[in-house]
C-alpha cells in the first residue's frame, strides 16, 4: 500500500499527468481539498472510490484517513492542489507517515503560477527584461515568513514575482511593492486558472487593488508582479536562438 501524493494541477481535470490519472483510477481512496478542485478532476476515480475532502480537517485527521487505508492495505490518492512543491504541507504529511511506517510517493503537478502565465500569455522570464522568477507567500493569519525573506528583498532585485496566498492582502502588498517595482508597474490576477469561474484582472500597482475589491476575490487568485506582465512588441533576442549566433555543424 502506497500513500500518493499527486499534484492536481490548477484544477481542470485535463490538465492532470497521465501517471496522476492513472493513480487515481486505481486508488480505492481518494483524500482531496474542495476548496481548489474543479470535481471534475474527480470524475478520473473509479466507481466506489471512498472520496474525502480535506478541507475541514486538520493534519493530525487526514494522517488518521491515510493511517487506516493503510491498515486495510488499500492505495490512497493525496490530491494536492497545484504541485506538491510549494504551498502543499508536503513536509508535515510525510512526517507523520514516516512515523506510523506509511510508505508514499510523489507525483508533479502543473503548478499554478504556470497554468496562469499561459492563461496570460506570457513568459516570465524576457531576455535583457527578466531573467528570474520568485515564488513566495505573504504572512497574514498563517505561519510566519522566515528572517530575511521580506517582501521587499525579493521586490529589489526587479524579478517576475508570483504571490500565493495573497489576494486578502492586495492593497497593502500593492503600495509596498511600488516602492520598488514602480506605481505604473504591471500586474496580473488570475482567479481559478483553468476552471470555470476563472477570472483575469490585468493592471498596475496603483489600480490592481481596486479591481480585486471590486470583482471580491478571497481565494484561490495568484498575483503576478513584473515587467514581464507588459513587454513590447520588440524586445531582446534570446542567444540560444538568436539569428546572428554562430552554430557548429
Amino acid at each position: 500500500m502506497t500513500v500518493h501524493f499527486i499534484g492536481a494541477g490548477p484544477g481542470a481535470a485535463d490538465l492532470l499527468t497521465v501517471r496522476a490519472v492513472n493513480l487515481l483510477r486505481d486508488s480505492p481512496v481518494c483524500l482531496y481539498a474542495g476548496t481548489y478542485l474543479d470535481p471534475e478532476v474527480l470524475a478520473h476515480c473509479a466507481p466506489g472510490t471512498e472520496l474525502i475532502d480535506t478541507q475541514r480537517l486538520d493534519l493530525d485527521q487526514i494522517t488518521a484517513h491515510l493511517v487506516q487505508a493503510h491498515e486495510a492495505n488499500k492505495d490512497v490518492a493525496r490530491l494536492c492542489s497545484g504541485d506538491p512543491s510549494i504551498y502543499s504541507a508536503l513536509t508535515e504529511q510525510t512526517r507523520r507517515l514516516d512515523a506510523h511506517g506509511v510508505p508514499w510517493d510523489i507525483t508533479p503537478g502543473v503548478p499554478a503560477y504556470a497554468a496562469a502565465a499561459a492563461i496570460l500569455g506570457t513568459e516570465l522570464t524576457v531576455p535583457e527584461v527578466v531573467q528570474s522568477v520568485v515564488l513566495t507567500r505573504t504572512q497574514a493569519r498563517s505561519t510566519k515568513m522566515p528572517e530575511g525573506e521580506a517582501l521587499a528583498n525579493f521586490a529589489a532585485t526587479g524579478a517576475t514575482l508570483v504571490l500565493h496566498l495573497a489576494i486578502t492582502r492586495i492593497t497593502t502588498l500593492a503600495d509596498e511593492l511600488a516602492e520598488e517595482y514602480g506605481s505604473t508597474c504591471p500586474v496580473a490576477v488570475v482567479y481559478r486558472a483553468s476552471q470555470p469561474e476563472q477570472l483575469v484582472l490585468r493592471g498596475t500597482l496603483a489600480d490592481i487593488a481596486a479591481q480585486v475589491e471590486s470583482a471580491g476575490l478571497r481565494q484561490a487568485a495568484v498575483i503576478l508582479v513584473g515587467r514581464a506582465m507588459n513587454i513590447p512588441a520588440t524586445c531582446a533576442q534570446s542567444h540560444l536562438y538568436d539569428p546572428a549566433r554562430q552554430r557548429g555543424e
